[in-house]
Order: C-alpha cells, then sequence, then structure tokens
C-alpha cells in the first residue's frame, strides 16, 4: 500500500485495545501523541487505517525504538487501534519516495 503525507492526527481517541496494549507495551500515551502530532512517516495500511511511525528513546537507557501506531481514520475523530514499538527500526522504516 501506498504512502501517505506525514500530516498529525491531532483528534483521536484511544479505544480499549489501545490503551490496554500501549500499558502492557509500556508506551505511554505522550509518546503515542508524540507520533500522531509528528510522524516522520505515515502509510496507509488500508482503507480506512493508516500506521504513523516516530523513533522515540524510551527505558532507563534511552533506547531508540521505532513507535507505530495503528490508526482508523474513517471515523471523526480518529481511532487508535493499537501501538508497539520495535528495535527493528530498518525493518520498517520506508525510504522517501
Amino acid at each position: 500500500m501506498g504512502a501517505a503525507k506525514s500530516s498529525p492526527i491531532t483528534q483521536y481517541v484511544l479505544t480499549e485495545h489501545a490503551l490496554y496494549e500501549i500499558n502492557r507495551r509500556n508506551i505511554t500515551p505522550d509518546i503515542v501523541r508524540n507520533v500522531l502530532a509528528k510522524p516522520e512517516q505515515r502509510f496507509q495500511v488500508r482503507a480506512g487505517r493508516d500506521v504513523l511511525q516516530s523513533r522515540a528513546a524510551m527505558g532507563a537507557d534511552n533506547k531508540i525504538y521505532l513507535v507505530r501506531v495503528f490508526v482508523d481514520v474513517d471515523r471523526v475523530p480518529a481511532e487508535v487501534v493499537t501501538a508497539y514499538r520495535t528495535s527493528k527500526i530498518e525493518k520498517y522504516r520506508r525510504a522517501a519516495p
């Protein structure tokens, strides 16, 4: 699926599932908010769902992770479905078109 502009999402809600997963994965709501406000990259996963992603320093050692936030953008406000972090940054980052 194609890349979209890295435009921000400022109006959104966190679903119960997203809240559960970000808590379980030790991702703060502030990190999710920052990724949505200033995504480094944004891609359409399927019609109505985008993934926004940015690198973020996390943990006691400030290790850099790629935080990926999946958002249903076909509703108002947009709904954050889930988020996760990965150390495999190059696997998920895409070259600029």
